[in-house]
């Protein structure tokens, strides 16, 4: 079979997801095809890498030349099923893996998905969605994609809603339980290597888009929550954040930038926070219940089916204070803290990357 994507490895949610659904069908006996600008997996015998020379940046630059040079990379190179990521080539595919849609963001939120402030930056925002809803447009129809896949319910509702869309199938993102689990000593560990007390709350944050994701508004209600020290690991402009942080949480926000092994920060913490504009299925969010935290997050594609209003977290909206709120009722009763992370925990039982590379084989077995 062969998978096109921009990029596969072991930073970023779709990339992640990718990376396990390769290494469990390589597992499994299947013989795989990449089509991609970079694929950071290791050599294996039936694994083939075919390259898309070109940019990785400005998305406005990378993605109209991806799809020209992808779709001829995909027609010289593609074997058996085609399973393509999202809508980047012009090639008839078997499966298009959604991992989120671009009319469902234009119609939910108004918050362009930049990475900095600045007018080109904005820019490459605005031109980046027109160019993203018309590929859509184009990809997403039954006479170019045989079945698409939605990776939370949420998302294939905006595929029905928005798109005249082929059949649509639902297979969630999975969680490694095993990693992802609650460890004391790792807890302790890395505290210490953060020069952190024991006993202090800590709430964590992982992300990049910082501005879509309300980092802002998570920095304002650590700055009303004296009792909390909040951990950011993810891409971002650190600089400026940074200022914001200092003006109302002095000491109390530790940046860490992009990790690639993020299990030991999930284990160090109390709570996880996300006040997310839009989310597909957040990979960060899965790892966060894995690892038993409570989830303090806005209702998004994917959080309803982890989290039960007052049981293994929150709902809440993109509002400094309200976040505030939740985080001193949280602090208040670390008890009820802890049970609160035992059942978030509890609700990934059943969402393994083994099923989820299951449900994909089979699909390919029958479409093929």
């Amino acid at each position: 079979m062969t998978i096109v994507a921009h990029r596969i490895g072991p930073v970023g949610g779709m990339e992640q997801m990718l990376s396990r659904l390769i290494e469990g069908l390589l597992e499994r006996g299947w013989e795989v095809t990449v089509v991609a600008l970079r694929c950071e997996l290791p050599r294996h015998p039936r694994l083939r890498w075919a390259r898309v020379p070109g940019p990785s940046r400005p998305f406005l630059l990378m993605y109209p030349w991806f799809i020209v040079v992808g779709s001829l990379v995909t027609w010289r190179h593609r074997r058996g099923v085609l399973n393509t990521t999202g809508a980047v080539v012009l090639n008839r595919a078997d499966v298009s893996t959604v991992h989120l849609c671009h009319h469902g963001i234009q119609a939910k939120t108004k918050v362009r998905r930049t990475s900095r402030p600045g007018v080109l930056y904005r820019l490459n925002a605005i031109g980046a969605a027109q160019l993203s809803r018309a590929a859509e447009r184009w990809c997403y129809r039954s006479a170019r994609t045989r079945r698409l896949v939605a990776v939370s319910r949420g998302v294939a509702e905006e595929l029905s809603q928005h798109l005249v869309a082929p059949p649509i199938d639902v297979i969630p993102n999975g969680v490694d339980r095993e990693t992802y689990e609650p460890n004391d000593a790792a807890r302790a560990r890395t505290r210490q290597e953060l020069g952190l007390d024991p006993e202090q709350l800590v709430a964590l944050f992982v992300g990049g888009e910082w501005k879509g994701k309300g980092l802002g508004f998570l920095l304002e209600a650590i700055g009303a929550a004296p009792e909390w020290h909040l951990i950011v690991v993810g891409r971002g402009d650190i600089a400026r954040y940074r200022r914001g942080a200092e003006e109302v949480a002095s000491g109390r926000v530790s940046f860490l930038g992009e990790q690639k092994d993020t299990a030991a920060y999930y284990q160090a913490a109390d709570a996880f926070v996300l006040p997310s504009a839009y989310e597909a299925f957040p990979i960060s969010l899965l790892e966060a219940a894995s690892s038993g935290l409570p989830l303090l997050v806005t209702q998004v594609n994917g959080a309803d089916e982890l989290v039960s209003d007052g049981h293994s977290g929150w709902f809440m909206e993109r509002d400094a204070v309200m976040i505030a709120d939740r985080l001193s009722q949280l602090g208040s009763d670390r008890e009820a803290m802890r049970a609160m992370g035992a059942a978030a925990r509890e609700a990934t039982r059943e969402m393994s990357w083994g099923k989820v590379v299951d449900a994909y084989a089979d699909l390919y077995r029958e479409l093929a």
